[in-house]
C-alpha cells in the first residue's frame, strides 16, 4: 500500500500553549500541572509560551479554556483538573458537563485542547493517574498544534473569502 501516513510529531519549538488548572482536589491538580509543564518545556515550548491560570473547579474550566481561544494567541490548549466520585449525583454532573464544555470549546474555536479532567472513584486512584496525565496533556496538545496546522496548509493558500468571490 502506497498511502502516506502523517505523523504530526511532539516538537513543540514555537508553539504557545494556555493550561487551565482547577483548583479543586489542590494536591492532583498541582500534580497533574506539574507533570504537564515539565512535559511541555522537554517538548521544546518556551518556558514564556506557557500560559497557565487557575479556576475554582472542573466546571469553570470551560469557560476560561473559551476565553483563552478567542484571544487567538494560543496553538492549544490543555484543561487540568479532578473530579472524585463522591455520594451524590454530583459526580456525575460535573464530570459530562466539563467534559462538553471543553469538547464544544475546541469545536467552536477550532482549537486543539487536551482535556485531563480526571474522573476517578477514589483520591487514590487520581493521585496514581496525575503524572501519567498530566504528561499525556501536555504531549496532546503539542502533536495536536502541530497537525492542526499541518493541516490548515493543505489548503493551497487561498482564504475562503477570495473562494466566495469566484
Amino acid at each position: 500500500m502506497s498511502i502516506d501516513i502523517f505523523d504530526a510529531g511532539t516538537n513543540g519549538e514555537g508553539l504557545r500553549i494556555g493550561v487551565v488548572q482547577a483548583r479543586f482536589n489542590e494536591p492532583v491538580c498541582a500534580a497533574l500541572r506539574e507533570a504537564c509543564l515539565e512535559l511541555l518545556m522537554r517538548l521544546g515550548v518556551g518556558e514564556e509560551d506557557i500560559f497557565v491560570c487557575t479556576v475554582p473547579g472542573a466546571l469553570e474550566i470551560p469557560l476560561a479554556l473559551q476565553k483563552l481561544a478567542q484571544t487567538g494567541e494560543f496553538d492549544a490548549l490543555v484543561a487540568l483538573g479532578a473530579v472524585i466520585r463522591g455520594e451524590t449525583y454530583h459526580f456525575e454532573v460535573v464530570s459530562n458537563e466539563s467534559a462538553a464544555g471543553v469538547a464544544r470549546v475546541s469545536l467552536d474555536f477550532s482549537i486543539p485542547i487536551a482535556n485531563a479532567i480526571l474522573t476517578t472513584e477514589d483520591d487514590e486512584q487520581a493521585m496514581v493517574r496525575a503524572a501519567e496525565k498530566g504528561a499525556d496533556a501536555a504531549r496532546v496538545a503539542v502533536e495536536m498544534a502541530n497537525l492542526t496546522a499541518s493541516i490548515a496548509s493543505l489548503g493551497g493558500g487561498a482564504d475562503d473569502d477570495e473562494l466566495e468571490d469566484d
